[in-house]
């Protein structure tokens, strides 16, 4: 592939600036050529479901992937609820093949931390560390401390990092969204912000206490931010992340429609307020998607009764880029930095020279017809963005081009 750029601004052929093209740069790729575009480093998301193996009529390593590449991705890390669940490098292998043989960009799979998450018994953590980014039961909370602690020992041995699903369940009640206004007023069964946030300071004092670096997994309540920020100085080894849903989206804006439901639920004002603000300070240092497909089917029945979870890989970057860049709330670099370089960062990920292309300029409509995922069920349809992804290239070659 011939890459030639012209009068570019501070490119450093290694894509850590963001670099905007003037209106006389051409970006030539093989035989296209752009104008007037936005070249960024890629996007690393390590947080997503390709559902395979196991659930491929939700989603597909290949399906997934290109959905990626599309959103300007080029590493994601895959979440263990599986079928087989990865709690062994025998299941694990199972995954393996497929990513070798259909993924368009790098896939980057979870170890499961116990045997079929079922947080009873746990999975094989030295033989599954070699081949796995991180060790999360992603989905359902670790009920037991004393399991959370063996487990944090465990893979602190192993230089991994422990990423959990912070979830009471005795705190549910069978809520399936927030406990919050929009519930009570139209008779649903609410979740409780303590059910996230108590397992949270569970979990950060066991962290403290077996020095695991552990990372929080779609922090959605003001209590876990302010927790986490406490954390952090005094001096525990925490990161977290939170999906551009909870950034954007609050109650407020819940329809009776199941691409509104997800787990955690989308909270209070005061909730997304407060992790703006974690964004703004450095408390929340990544922005990972939660892209996690069902079938049209599962996501057809409402709020009470539709599967929980959305896709956005492929919405996450013009979403973000209109709501919070372009409206003032944090900087294109704090937004690039959060999706690029400090996920790669934290998860012991090798440097690139991937690059993505975008254009910034014109708005269009979220359309979940024209996505490249199985999943259609996306908070955004219809929303009006701006940000539209040209070309993704991954070591040397274009895996995604407009």
């Amino acid at each position: 592939m011939k890459i030639t750029l012209h009068n570019c601004i501070d490119y450093t052929g290694r894509c850590r600036d963001e670099v905007v093209l003037s209106d006389k740069t051409d970006f030539v790729a093989g035989d296209m050529a752009i104008a007037d575009r936005a070249v960024f480093p890629t996007f690393c998301d390590v947080h997503v479901h390709l559902r395979e193996p196991g659930f491929f009529y939700k989603e597909t390593i290949a399906s997934g992937t290109l959905a990626a590449a599309r959103g300007g991705y080029t590493d994601v890390c895959s979440m263990p609820n599986l079928n087989p669940v990865p709690d062994s490098v025998k299941h694990l292998n199972e995954q393996l093949d497929i990513i070798r043989r259909d993924a368009r960009v790098r896939v980057h799979p979870y170890g499961s931390l116990t045997v079929r998450e079922e947080g009873q018994v746990l999975s094989d953590i030295e033989g599954l560390a070699p081949f796995v980014i991180a060790f999360s039961d992603d989905g359902r909370g670790v009920q037991d401390k004393g399991m959370m602690r063996e487990a944090m020992c465990r893979v602190r041995e192993t230089g991994r990092i422990l990423a959990a699903h912070c979830e009471d369940n005795s705190l549910l009640f069978g809520g399936y969204i927030h406990a919050g206004q929009y519930a009570e007023k139209n008779r649903h069964a609410g979740i409780c912000s303590e059910s996230e946030w108590r397992q949270v300071e569970r979990d950060l004092e066991l962290a403290a206490e077996t020095g695991c670096p552990y990372h929080v997994c779609h922090i959605s309540t003001k209590e876990t931010v302010s927790l986490i920020r406490d954390a952090k100085k005094s001096g525990v080894d925490v990161t977290c992340e939170t999906g551009p849903h909870y950034l954007v989206l609050d109650d407020r804006f819940l329809q009776e429609d199941g691409r509104f439901k997800m787990n955690p639920p989308l909270r209070d004002r005061t909730d997304r307020e407060a992790l703006i603000e974690g964004v703004v300070d450095g408390t929340v240092d990544m922005i990972a998607t939660d892209h996690a497909p069902h079938s049209a089917e599962e996501k057809s029945k409402g709020l009470k009764g539709s599967l929980m979870g959305v896709v956005g890989l492929e919405t996450a970057f013009p979403v973000l880029y209109t709501e919070l860049v372009k409206k003032g709330v944090i900087p294109m670099e704090r937004l690039i930095d959060m999706m690029s370089i400090v996920p790669r960062r934290r998860f012991r990920l090798p440097d690139t020279e991937d690059f993505c292309v975008y254009d910034l300029n014109e708005p269009y409509v979220i359309n979940p017809d024209d996505f490249l995922s199985k999943g259609r069920s996306s908070p955004f349809t219809g929303n009006t963005v701006y940000g539209r992804c040209e070309l993704t290239v991954c070591d040397g070659n274009i895996v995604y081009r407009r």
